[in-house]
Formats: C-alpha cells, sequence, structure tokens
C-alpha cells in the first residue's frame, strides 16, 4: 500500500479507535483523529498508538466548518473516514436534536468543507482523493422472521438515530451525484469488542453481571441482532475506503445473527465460568425483562455477499469466540470502564420518552 493522509472523523470513538489502531498498526499510512470528546469518546483506547509519529489528535467538531477546514488545510487529507455521530437509539429517544445535530448538520458540514478541498486539488492529488461514509443497518428499519438486508434494500428507519444516519447517507449520495465528490458508503451490523462505552447491550450486561446487577432485558428479548466484532468491521471499513467503488455502498456484516436473551445468556455463562461469585451465585437469575423500548425495530440481518465479491472482505472472528474474548478483555480492564460507571454512566434506563 502506498502511504495515505488519512482523516478519521470520530476516530476517539468505539468504532474510530479500533480504525486508528488498526490504521497504525498495520499500514504505512499517517492518521490524524478529529473528536469532539463527548461523553462516549475514549483517549484511552488511543493510548496504545499515539505515541506514534504517524499519529495526530485534534479536538473539534465536525458542527464547526471553520475549525474543520483549518484541519483540512493543514494535514491535506487524501482520505476522510467520516465515522463522528451520537449512535446510541435509547439516547436518541429522549434527545432527538442532539442526533440531528451531530448526524445531519455535523455530516452535511464536513460534506461542505470535503467539497471544496477536493475541487482545489490536482492530478494525482484530486485523482487520489476519497470521502468514505460510515452508517448503520438501522436506517433500513426492521425485518421479519426472514431476509436479509441488501445494499438495494429501501430505507425505512424507526428510531430518531436511524432516521438521522439515513439523512446523513442521503447527503453523501447527493454530493456524489450532484458535485462528482468521490465518496463511497458503507453500513454494518451491531459492532461489539474493546473500549465500548457501557451503555450498549454487550458492555452493559457484562458490567451489571459483574457487578450482581439486574440485567434489564426488553420485552421478551426476542429481539434479533447481527453481531460484527469492531476489529472485524475496522478491516471492512479500510479495504472499503480504499478500494471500494465510488458511488456506491456496501453492507458489513458477519452473520452472527442472535436473539437478545441469548447474547445476554451466553455473556452469565461465560462470567459464571472465568468470574464465579459464591455471593452473585448464577448471572442468569439476575435477568429481568423490562418495558420494551419505543420503536424496538425487531430484526436486523446483513447481506455480505457484495463486499465479499467485490473486496475479498470476510469476517475472521466468530461470534462465540469474539464474545469470549470481549468479556476477557473487560475482565482485564477495570481501571478503563469503572471511572466510567462511577463518574459518567452507571447503568441507567434510558430512551424511556414515549
Amino acid at each position: 500500500m502506498s502511504e495515505r493522509r488519512i482523516l478519521v472523523t470520530g476516530g476517539a470513538g468505539f468504532i474510530g479507535s479500533a480504525v486508528v489502531r488498526m490504521i497504525v498498526n498495520d499500514t504505512p499510512h499517517r492518521v490524524l483523529v478529529v473528536d469532539k470528546l463527548t461523553y462516549a469518546a475514549s483517549r484511552e483506547a488511543l493510548t496504545p498508538v499515539a505515541s506514534g509519529p504517524r499519529y495526530e489528535f485534534a479536538r473539534a467538531d465536525i458542527c464547526d466548518g471553520k475549525a474543520i477546514s483549518g484541519l483540512i488545510a493543514r494535514f491535506k487529507p487524501d482520505l476522510v473516514m467520516h465515522l463522528a455521530a451520537e449512535s446510541h437509539v435509547d439516547r436518541s429517544i429522549d434527545k432527538p436534536a442532539d442526533f440531528i445535530e451531530t448526524n445531519v448538520v455535523g455530516t452535511s458540514t464536513l460534506l461542505e468543507v470535503a467539497l471544496d478541498h477536493w475541487r482545489g486539488l490536482k492530478g494525482e492529488a484530486r485523482t487520489r482523493f476519497r470521502f468514505h461514509h460510515v452508517s448503520t443497518d438501522e436506517v433500513f428499519g426492521s425485518l421479519g422472521a426472514d431476509g436479509h438486508f441488501r445494499e438495494d434494500s429501501p430505507y425505512r428507519p424507526n428510531s430518531p438515530y436511524a432516521a438521522s444516519k439515513a439523512a446523513a447517507d442521503h447527503f453523501v449520495r447527493a454530493f456524489h451525484a450532484t458535485y462528482g465528490l468521490p465518496a463511497v458508503l458503507s453500513n454494518s451490523s451491531n459492532n461489539y469488542g474493546p473500549y465500548q462505552f457501557p451503555e450498549k447491550l454487550i458492555p452493559l450486561i457484562i458490567l451489571n453481571a459483574l457487578e450482581g446487577k439486574p440485567l434489564p432485558v426488553y420485552g421478551r428479548g426476542e429481539n434479533v441482532r447481527d453481531w460484527l466484532h469492531v476489529e472485524d468491521h475496522a478491516r471492512a471499513l479500510l479495504v472499503i475506503a480504499e478500494h471500494g467503488r465510488l458511488g456506491e455502498s456496501y453492507n458489513v456484516g458477519a452473520a452472527g445473527e442472535r436473539k437478545n436473551i441469548d447474547v445476554v445468556r451466553a455473556i452469565c455463562a461465560i462470567l459464571d465460568h472465568n468470574a464465579p461469585d459464591q455471593k452473585i451465585g448464577p448471572r442468569e437469575k439476575l435477568i429481568q425483562f423490562v418495558v420494551d423500548r419505543p420503536g424496538h425495530d425487531l430484526r436486523y440481518a446483513i447481506d455480505a455477499s457484495k463486499i465479499r465479491r467485490e473486496l475479498g472482505w470476510t469476517p475472521r472472528e466468530s461470534f462465540e469466540a469474539g464474545l469470549a474474548k470481549t468479556v476477557s478483555w473487560y475482565l482485564d480492564h477495570r481501571a478503563w470502564w469503572e471511572p466510567i460507571r462511577a463518574r459518567v454512566y452507571g447503568g441507567e434506563r434510558l430512551g424511556q420518552r414515549s
């Protein structure tokens, strides 16, 4: 691979930091992380690569066009990977305006700046430039018992989060079609792995189970998600960013469909084996079914045949092995999550506004 200059928005987030670590460790590329450092960001997730000569960090908000324009003018990226987003469905139910601001206004602002940058490039630099927008399968809405989301599936977002990401996807497509901005998109299934902020299902259940707290499961736990290890996703994103066909979108998934209740029970079993606690006893008895989330999509499932066929990407991590590694990571990294639980988010219920 020839060296690229990659600007990663949201690079201190869960998925973004995995991408940045992979760029520094596995490629010759230079990277500039741009992150607002909201509640879910983690500079610690970047510590393993932060001392390297090919790494830079800038604290900035993607809604601040002047700041982003200055960073792009200085760094001169030939690839922008856009991962900055508000991403938790429950929080979008409570405060949809925050998601509109970051995911829609922020994306459109970034697109304007990227377009101006690209238009000013000449020769090979202009040819090399790409904009990669990273999105979610939630834009497609809910599946029934059968079928999979394809790249040409209709958009039917059912949460404010999904709607904000759908709008962002449409703006990226529009900038490509209208202005010729060399852009590519990707939509992934649910991610899990190290450094995930503990408001999401898997880390929340791990930490509650470790502490002997109730394990809240929406409804009867019948909702199905298609799980993808974050490092598999990071590999896919780099491949798409560099080699995906411009104007196209790529679905990224690992055929890891599981009911939520089965995921929770699997975590309980792993912890009972790896971290037994006589006071707590079998963790499965901590499961509590709670009132369902408003507009909760029943099932997601990704058809990832396009990225396999065109770009040669396949997942390396099975869900069983990846979940076991994830549980072990949280067991070994209390110094990372304990301050978050104590000072930022203690596991309280979100998304009950109706």
